[in-house]
């Protein structure tokens, strides 16, 4: 599976958290994207490689991570000592068919640009292993 945000979005960051909309380029092979882009269900139960990278237009404090069915998934937090504007990360899971799965910044309250104009803003690979 594979989705992106390469439009520019305006994500409204939480503390807590905020899911990034991945609309763009989607090739989702079975996967299931929800009505806002920001979630996608697993189809198969497998072990999987995930690789995310989150790149904004001004450099923030702003953690990114992974979630899966509500909980970050370990390995998958980058929380930056100084700020940064590009994230790159990829940690290797077990998912069961019918997890979801979604990105995110979290951490501070901010109002976030992503990259657009054909760049990449945002984007998610999740690649089944077996």
């Amino acid at each position: 599976m594979y989705a992106s945000n390469t439009i520019g979005s305006t994500i409204l960051v939480v503390v807590g958290g905020s899911p990034i909309p991945l609309p763009n380029n989607q090739s989702l092979d079975g996967f299931i994207a929800n009505g806002s882009n920001t979630t996608f269900t697993v189809p198969v139960t497998g072990r999987y490689y995930l690789s995310y990278q989150i790149n904004t237009t001004a450099s923030l404090l702003a953690g990114s991570r992974l979630i899966l069915n509500g909980s970050p998934i370990p390995g998958s937090i980058i929380s930056p000592a100084v700020a940064i504007s590009s994230y790159n990360n990829d940690v290797v899971a077990n998912l069961q068919a019918g997890d979801n799965i979604s990105l995110q910044l979290f951490g501070l309250a901010a109002t976030v640009i992503l990259l657009g104009g054909g760049s990449t803003g945002a984007a998610l690979s999740v690649i089944r292993l077996n």
